[in-house]
């Protein structure tokens, strides 16, 4: 059983199924309102660090390069150019240095040559920018690929909520949905910011955390945006590892509606029918259910972005907020949950876009062929 149906469960559920795993993926709702539908779709296979995730930058790329043609769908893969503006007020050279330990180095752009490349940018905004190769694919298409794949193989898919999970002594024998009760020999739980919650019923308090992200989904423009743009700040990083300190951890096991830390990055990606994705606001709120400020949130966003696109800033569209996933310190978080048996995880992906793909096809494989799943180890 695969808990979750964004791209981490799906894509899983797929390569089980192609193993000749009988496989039921559930999701509460599948009409893909989830972290993936609202996600840029930007696969950084630059992002490297050792040689484990160098390698699985080099397996996620040519995986995605090929996607469309294994589920039979267009995934809209293309390369892009990625852009990492760089504020008026910052040493190119400065912000460069941090970005040199990634797999692919970036080339340091002027501002004549960053506005070139992307005519939309601000010339008043920038000192330059830092310019990356970079892959893109629309979500959508992504997940939907996946999951006809999968049903096609036999897998099942149904859409319900997950309450508890069933433990029979330290084994997981089945779960709990608002509809039904499911048995299973192994539950993977893929469901990203609400995994947490769902190990909570079995007292589980599990190093993953999530963000309140905020973005506006743009009606289809003529304006042409050429490139991915995104800021050069680790400033969401130094966020989620401030949040995640071991004396923060009472934060997450008491949730509430306090703001614990926000950071604001202006980026834009458009799609290939002409939409467009402007962002994004990250809040650390810990209960899932916060409410947000759509407006007070669309207003800060749409300012940002006229900054650095001012030609976007206006476009009609409509505001989102989703739960974004992540692991800490870790760009993932994979394998058997110590002295628990048959229960799995696969979430808290940074870079899902170009880790999944590898990873997936990897868990598989040792789930069906009774292996140690040890990647959660070199993590």
């Amino acid at each position: 059983i695969v808990i979750g149906g964004g791209l981490t469960g799906s894509a899983l559920a797929y390569e089980l199924a192609k193993k000749k795993v009988q496989v039921l993926l559930i999701e509460k709702n599948l009409n893909f309102d989830n972290a993936t539908a609202y996600s840029y779709g930007g696969i950084a296979y630059w992002c490297g660090t050792d040689s484990l995730t160098n390698q699985l930058c080099e397996e996620g790329i040519e995986i995605q390069r090929h996607l469309s043609e294994e589920l039979a769908i267009d995934t809209e893969f293309r390369d892009l150019d990625l852009l990492f503006t760089i504020p008026k007020e910052k040493n190119p050279d400065e912000v460069a240095k941090n970005y040199q330990k990634f797999r692919i180095k970036p080339e340091l752009l002027d501002i004549k040559s960053s506005c070139i490349l992307e005519p939309l940018l601000n010339p008043e905004s920038i000192s330059g920018c830092l310019h990356f190769p970079h892959g893109h694919v629309n979500p959508l298409k992504v997940i939907l690929g996946y999951q006809r794949a999968l049903k096609k193989l036999g897998g099942v898919i149904v859409e319900e909520e997950v309450i508890s999970l069933a433990k029979k002594g330290s084994k997981i024998v089945g779960l709990t949905t608002n509809k039904n009760n499911y048995s299973g020999d192994k539950i993977v739980v893929s469901n990203g910011a609400f995994a947490r919650q769902i190990l909570q019923t079995i007292g589980i308090n599990f190093p993953l955390y999530f963000t309140h992200a905020q973005l506006i989904k743009t009606a289809v423009t003529e304006l042409k945006l050429r490139t991915l743009v995104m800021p050069s700040t680790t400033s969401r990083f130094l966020m989620e590892e401030d949040v995640t300190a071991l004396t923060k951890n009472s934060i997450w096991e008491n949730p509430s509606n306090n703001l614990q830390g926000e950071v604001l990055e202006p980026g834009a990606i458009q799609f290939l029918d002409g939409s467009l994705c402007l962002g994004q606001i990250s809040q650390i709120i810990t209960n899932l259910h916060a409410p947000i400020d759509a407006k007070s949130s669309e207003d800060k966003i749409r300012g940002a972005i006229a900054h650095y696109l001012p030609a976007l800033s206006q476009l009609k569209g409509k505001w989102y907020n989703c739960q974004v996933a992540f692991s800490g310190t870790k760009s993932f978080q994979i394998g058997k949950l110590a002295k628990i048996e048959g229960l799995l995880m696969f979430s808290g992906f940074t870079s899902p876009f170009v880790f999944v793909p590898p990873l997936a096809r990897k868990f598989a494989h040792s789930i069906a062929n009774h292996q140690e799943i040890e990647i959660l180890e070199e993590q």
